[in-house]
């Protein structure tokens, strides 16, 4: 019998990707090795590596601590161990054990109507309402000119660690970066399955360095109500409040608020950058 058609003895997720890279040498995977290892094959951290995530987040998927690990995750650990398609297709069902197979609806979100009215009303204050999984669902005029220096304006998370822009506009973007990944691990906590969030997370584990590093890693939650120092292409710097507010009616979804103080410098910056999104 061939081996990787073999029963994993150990039962599991985490006995069946002990079992893969154990068998893979480093010379194999493509890695330099020095001097004497103390375990045979590939360790935990260059799994991780391989597969791009951080070592912690592999050593809670060995662990079984990991229990909603993305396809984009999953294609990547199978890249690293070098599977076969049979192997490739066991590490998939055990990492959606029966429990857990069926498929979960996909949550679409609506602003609405007398809500995406309202921000639109303010024209002096930048607005916008985000879902549960941050992606951006409504903004008003001013908040579209203040991010405009964006490639993409799909996602709060996708915005601060896939788009180069926001090394140059937030002054400190590891803080918003901090809260951005605390509320997507509140939302992941609260519903472990939701397909939107576990898309989300995949794609940013494999992405970016910065989001696998915060996301393996607890933070104290960020309160909002600071003010945000940005800095605008066309209108300079800003200090601007942020807050966040619930909306009772759509459970998930958040009202965001950017104002700066009146009669301030960044106060007139927003009013010029009001006029200059107008053309004028």
């Amino acid at each position: 019998m061939d081996s990787s058609t073999r029963p994993d003895p150990a039962g599991g997720l985490g006995g069946f990707l002990r079992s893969r890279r154990e068998r893979l040498s480093p010379t194999a995977a493509g890695l330099s090795v020095a001097g004497r290892r103390r375990v045979p094959g590939l360790r935990r951290d260059e799994v991780a590596l391989l597969a791009g995530v951080s070592p912690g987040y592999y050593s809670r998927l060995e662990q079984g601590r990991e229990v909603s690990p993305s396809p984009r995750v999953l294609e990547a650990v199978a890249r690293a161990l070098q599977l076969g398609d049979r192997d490739r297709g066991e590490l998939f069902r055990l990492a959606r054990p029966s429990s857990r197979r069926t498929t979960p609806r996909v949550r679409v979100e609506r602003v609405r109507p007398h809500l995406r009215h309202l921000i639109e009303s303010w024209t002096g204050t930048p607005a916008y309402v985000v879902g549960h999984a941050q992606d951006l669902l409504a903004s008003n005029a001013l908040a579209d000119a203040l991010h405009g220096d964006f490639a993409q304006r799909d996602n709060v998370l996708r915005m601060l660690f896939l788009d180069p822009a926001a090394k140059t506009f937030h002054r400190g973007p590891e803080r918003a970066m901090r809260r951005a990944v605390a509320a997507l691990r509140r939302t992941a906590a609260s519903a472990p399955e939701d397909p939107r969030v576990r898309e989300l997370v995949g794609e940013l584990s494999v992405c970016s360095g910065e989001f696998r590093s915060l996301w393996a890693r607890e933070y104290p939650w960020i309160p909002p109500g600071e003010v945000q120092r940005v800095h605008h292409s066309v209108v300079g710097d800003l200090e601007l409040r942020y807050e966040a507010l619930d909306i009772r009616s759509a459970p998930g979804q958040h009202l965001v608020v950017l104002q700066a103080e009146p009669g301030s410098p960044s106060a007139d910056g927003l009013a010029l950058l009001g006029l200059s999104s107008l053309g004028v």
